[in-house]
């Protein structure tokens, strides 16, 4: 592939808390390591979190979910925005994504974060993601893979961890 055609410096936001949520999050980057319109994909850390959100439900607030598992992935892709978050939503439903319940528990969710310095909203995509500077279990893995990192209307990644509340983020041991 002509490199001069792709779409660099793409982050992905990965998480999941049902199902053997760690396994989920690392099939997840296997496949797609395993995309033939995907590059050079880097994988953060995995991180272990709390979820939240407001109730998720009647039956069901962020304190009677389990914990999730996250990370984030930088990748390259040939792919256009709203192709790639197709494809995203593909593996998810591969992973039995059920989107019943805002903010609910999953089994995999796959979010398209950053796209190089774009700025997108449509009905179907927000990028820079909506929420990508109110959680610590996507800026920290963000700060992780590019210390130097600018996020379009919000400044620069090391501003944003330095003044994130206190967490209670856990970095798990590969």
């Amino acid at each position: 592939m002509n490199t001069t055609s792709l779409n660099s410096e793409i982050y992905i936001g990965l998480g999941s808390n049902l199902e053997s949520p760690r396994q989920q999050v690392q099939d997840a980057i296997k496949e797609l390591r395993a995309h033939p319109a995907i590059f050079n994909l880097h994988a953060s850390s995995l991180y272990q979190s709390k979820p939240l959100g407001p109730s998720a439900g009647p039956s069901i607030g962020p304190s009677e979910q389990p914990d999730y598992i996250n990370a984030v992935v930088q990748i390259a892709t040939s792919l256009a925005p709203q192709q790639l978050l197709f494809e995203l939503q593909q593996i998810e439903n591969l992973h039995q994504r059920k989107r019943e319940i805002r903010w609910g528990p999953r089994t995999l969710d796959l979010d398209i974060l950053l796209w190089h310095q774009q700025i997108i909203n449509t009905p179907t995509l927000n990028i820079p993601h909506l929420e990508v500077c109110n959680r610590d279990f996507v800026l920290i893995p963000l700060y992780e893979l590019n210390r130097n990192l600018h996020i379009p209307t919000y400044g620069p990644i090391e501003t944003l961890v330095r003044t994130l509340e206190p967490h209670s983020l856990k970095k798990l041991i590969p």
